[in-house]
């Protein structure tokens, strides 16, 4: 961005690459109560009310004009005092729509929901951006440097800082931006998007996040530019992807306060990703193997398995799936749980979580779609039997399996030759209930290269984000390596009584069995957990950080 050097020409190359992707342009002082073009009838309305009702109209053809109305005054005027919780308020109308209540022409009531942004169709909406907004609230004055509004809606707000101005950091800008929620809580009650940004950097987060959770909009590879605003702009800024995000990846969990949540760009394209190979899995012609979402520990995992959860059950092409929440350990099952009970205004169900077998059989015996979260080891068959009964034969049942890697094998039956029965493992019987379910695998560790298991079980890789992005991005920190010896004393004694105790625990193995077992057992990593060795491993780290 070759000359753009102060505040005034960055928000003038953001407002030409907006006007590119179709978006209106106005001044602030055009559109002013007694302005050339007005569109406020003060200089405390935050919403340009005309555009909202035309929009409306338009998006709500088979609606009176009494319910619109009735509509648009629970859009524009606030519930509460509070700014975040007006703020969610606003988000669910934006998604959602607005309930209202009509009488029809044979005097009943009727029910439905006013919509007041089209997201099938982009070009239903109006674009506009306005530079330096004039707003006039409680605490006095302020002017905004860029907002871009959506139907009349201020729903993403920029605020710049020049590069050559050392007082005048991208943080500034943020903090200007905290300090807007204070003194503008009738604007920013309608804001989904803030944008911090100089010449050359530029964050966007959400309206309660930290500054340590704005980040820069990259595309879908990965690749920084020089110039961070660009791709910022133009990615998120094309109308049909930024309706995306709105409807997909916002969410607030239901904290004290509530956070508001806006997916990173590695989770925006990763989760779309996910989307079209779960399609192409579910589908009569495909093999149900969606793929391996791999992103690095650190990164929002659980929180990409929520927008993928929620996009995935409102797909029209999957007529409202089942989702199956995987994991091999309970501590596990409660932490993805938890994330995701934090999140049922956003998936727009509240997820249920399988006590047990008997629990587990009844909530997925449920014809209609919801979240079901239960362990691996639940798929158990009922005593004497070795094989598992089928649940359900539905082909819109996605298994969402955490650690792909781990426990999602044993397919083949073992003979147990003190029975002659054979047995199965749990993955053999997590097929055999739900027969005719798609996979998708979530890990935060590559897949090695001669693992064929895993592949074979789940697909490619649908999507990858590894620590190396992740700590150029900042979504991690950097680890480091520093190499320690600490031996390994083997006690003679001990030792002496592994043959004797592998003969005894081997028995009844076939002898191609028994000397694989004996191969891995006699690494000699398996005694590198001696109580010595432990305490002097300790004592390093102790040692090494004092």
């Amino acid at each position: 961005m070759p000359g753009y050097l102060n505040e005034d020409a960055i928000e003038q190359y953001v407002i030409d690459l907006l006007k590119k992707q179709g978006f209106a342009y106005l001044h602030g002082s055009v559109i002013v109560p007694g302005g050339t073009g007005e569109e406020r009838t003060s200089f405390r309305d935050a919403v340009l009310v005309g555009r909202l009702r035309s929009a409306m109209t338009r998006l709500n053809a088979d609606l009176p004009a009494s319910a619109l109305e009735d509509a648009l005054r629970k859009v524009t005027v606030p519930a509460t005092t509070d700014l975040v919780l007006n703020n969610q308020r606003f988000h669910k109308y934006l998604i959602e729509g607005v309930d209202v209540e009509y009488s029809d022409g044979a005097g009943a009531v009727r029910y439905a929901k006013a919509r007041i942004v089209g997201f099938e169709d982009a070009d239903t909406n109006d674009w506009l951006a306005v530079n330096q907004f004039t707003i006039k609230e409680d605490a006095g004055e302020r002017r905004p440097d860029l907002l871009i509004f959506i139907n009349g809606l201020p729903l993403a707000l920029f605020e710049f800082k020049s590069p050559t101005d050392r007082k005048a950091t991208i943080l500034s800008a943020f903090r200007q931006m905290q300090t807007y929620q204070r003194d503008l809580p009738g604007l920013l009650a309608y804001n989904e998007l803030l944008i911090a940004a100089d010449g050359t950097q530029a964050r966007m987060g959400s309206l309660t996040a930290g500054w340590e959770w704005f980040s820069a909009w990259k595309r879908e590879d990965g690749v920084k530019g020089a110039v961070e605003l660009e791709p910022l702009v133009t990615e998120v800024f094309e109308k049909r992807r930024l309706l995306d995000i709105l409807r997909y990846f916002i969410l607030f969990e239901t904290t004290t306060p509530p956070t508001k949540i806006l997916a990173a760009y590695h989770q925006y394209y990763g989760v779309n990703k996910a989307i079209e190979c779960t399609v192409a899995a579910t589908a009569a012609e495909g093999d149900r193997r969606i793929g391996v979402f791999w992103h690095t520990p650190g990164s929002g995992m659980s929180l990409s398995m929520a927008f993928y959860a929620s996009k995935v059950a409102q797909h029209p092409d999957l007529a409202n799936p089942t989702l199956v929440v995987l994991t091999d350990r309970n501590d596990l099952d409660d932490q993805l749980f938890g994330q995701f009970m934090r999140c049922t205004e956003f998936l727009r169900q509240t997820p249920e979580q399988a006590e047990d077998r008997d629990d587990l059989r009844s909530a997925l015996e449920i014809a209609s779609g919801h979240i079901v979260f239960t362990t691996i080891q639940k798929f158990l068959p009922e005593a004497n039997k070795t094989r598992y009964q089928a649940i359900t034969e539905r082909r819109n049942v996605i298994v969402m399996a955490d650690e792909a890697h781990r426990s999602q094998y044993g397919f083949v039956g073992k003979l147990d030759e003190k029975t002659g029965e054979i047995a199965y493992g749990f993955a053999r019987h997590l097929r055999d209930a739900l027969p005719n379910a798609s996979y998708i695998g979530f890990t935060g560790t590559p897949i090695e290269t001669t693992d064929h298991n895993t592949r074979a079980v789940f697909g490619d890789y649908i999507d990858i984000y590894d620590v190396q992005r992740a700590v150029q991005d900042g979504a991690t920190v950097p680890i480091y390596y520093e190499a320690r010896i600490v031996k390994v004393d083997l006690d003679p004694v001990k030792v002496s009584y592994l043959d004797e105790e592998f003969e005894e625990i081997t028995e009844g193995q076939e002898a191609d069995e028994k000397r694989r077992t004996a191969s891995r057992w006699s690494q000699i990593e398996a005694l590198v957990g001696a109580d010595a060795r432990v305490q002097e491993i300790a004592r390093d780290i102790v040692a090494h950080f004092e």
